[in-house]
């Protein structure tokens, strides 16, 4: 009867073929492979501080506890999602009872180390700067955000990548020869499992144990898997996306910078993945109108329009329907005429007003609603541009005396612009004529 009680539950797959050895390693080749960083830390001998930075399931963990036997040192893993000071501070004794016993130092891995506060990451400091423990913190946010700067300075950041469609084919190998070595897959259902996973490892063996687990159901004969069982038994596809995180801000700088760079199809992939990913539309038909006004402006006016529609529509019709108006927006900035001239214009004139005096009003400029101060020569001499040739005055100067022509304005030679440029040419001529 104790036997019954005392039995283990078999390890998930995910944990039973976590690699033993670095050779066994599946991807990471850019940190891993002959000459490179991790691949000569680990032969020296010499451990050394480190972050490692990478989306879920590429080998954060696996690395952690490989360098502990690469470096022969006794290994203490805590999460910072479920530790506080009590566990660092076991951790901190029980490296010291090492160090005093044996002489070893100690390897302390912090998985999720953005999730420990302040003052939580300062009480590692101490320990870190004597040797007492080499640290390892594994982390899904920018650490450059999430890390203090102290820690950060004495640990080398790391940057794992997602695994690619061939390695996590490998690893579907090894999975299937550990959990169903006398079940056929064929192509398709290969193709469609990898895209399920990601580039996520831990989600790849995840969904191999799904499929093992239904095929244990008594009564299944299934001997080979398609495409379509896959579909049917695995849960829809969620991928990589943070709301908050980098890659929410990389995805959107990617959609911006392929309207920018007149790419209609990149553009409606990366809106396309956003919304995939549960990004808010209200944000992006935001961030629409932005782009209209940044990269398109007076080059082609109707651009800014389209966008403030599609955000009205959105807000009158919702998902997914409004997002048909949001997809068009992004196909029409992205081939429409581009200028950044007005943007640049106005950022230069904010930097001149932030860093100016306080200019007077031009006394030809100024109100005059009332007898005083149209006595004291409020408007006087203002020439009114209607009733001048080309309703132009020329050669009257609308800025503050003493200032000189800024020129923060320079249409660029595309689209609408093109006219502008030409009219404010013209208009320019005549200022100078003028003078003459």
């Amino acid at each position: 009867m104790g036997e019954l009680f005392d039995t283990q539950p078999p390890p998930p797959l995910a944990e039973a073929l976590r690699p033993k050895t670095i050779d066994a390693v599946i991807g990471q080749t850019h940190l891993l492979a002959a000459g490179k960083p991790l691949n000569l830390a680990f032969a020296s001998g010499q451990p050394h501080s480190m972050i490692l930075w990478g989306p879920p399931g590429v080998g954060k963990t696996t690395l952690a506890r490989l360098s502990a036997q690469a470096f022969q040192r006794d290994f203490i893993a805590i999460s910072a999602v479920l530790a506080g000071v009590k566990e660092i501070r076991e951790a901190i004794e029980r490296a010291q009872q090492t160090m005093a016993q044996f002489g070893r130092q100690t390897i302390l891995f912090v998985d999720e180390i953005h999730r420990f506060n302040k003052s939580q990451q300062d009480a590692l400091l101490p320990h870190v700067e004597s040797g007492l423990f080499t640290f390892i913190g594994a982390t899904t946010e920018n650490p450059s955000f999430e890390v203090i700067s102290a820690l950060l300075s004495r640990a080398q950041v790391y940057v794992l990548k997602p695994l690619s469609s061939d390695e996590l084919k490998l690893l579907l190998t090894r999975a299937r020869a550990a959990a169903l070595p006398d079940i056929v897959f064929d192509s398709a259902a290969i193709e469609a499992l990898v895209a399920h996973a990601d580039g996520d490892a831990r989600r790849l063996l995840n969904l191999v144990e799904q499929i093992r687990n239904a095929l244990s159901v008594p009564g299944c004969e299934v001997k080979q898997i398609d495409q379509a069982y896959v579909q049917n038994t695995l849960a829809s596809n969620i991928r990589r996306f943070d709301k908050g995180g980098d890659q929410f801000y990389d995805q959107i700088s990617a959609l911006h910078k392929s309207v920018r760079g007149s790419h209609p199809d990149a553009a409606l992939y990366w809106l396309c993945r956003m919304l995939d990913g549960g990004a808010d539309p209200r944000y992006l038909a935001r961030r629409i109108v932005r782009m209209a006004w940044e990269d398109i402006g007076l080059a082609d006016p109707r651009a800014i329009q389209l966008a403030n529609d599609a955000a009205q529509t959105y807000e009158r019709l919702g998902s997914p329907e409004g997002e048909l108006a949001l997809g068009q927006a992004v196909v029409y900035l992205a081939v429409a005429a581009k200028s950044n001239a007005s943007y640049n214009a106005y950022n230069a004139a904010r930097a001149f007003v932030a860093g100016d005096q306080s200019r007077e009003v031009p006394i030809h400029l100024r109100n005059a609603p009332t007898k005083l101060m149209k006595e004291l020569g409020h408007g006087h001499a203002y020439r009114y541009a209607h009733d001048e040739p080309h309703a132009y005055a020329a050669g009257e100067t609308y800025l503050p005396t003493g200032m000189p022509e800024p020129h923060w304005y320079e249409p660029v030679e595309r689209g609408l612009e093109t006219q502008i440029a030409e009219k404010m040419a013209f208009l320019r001529q005549l200022d100078v004529d003028v003078k003459k």
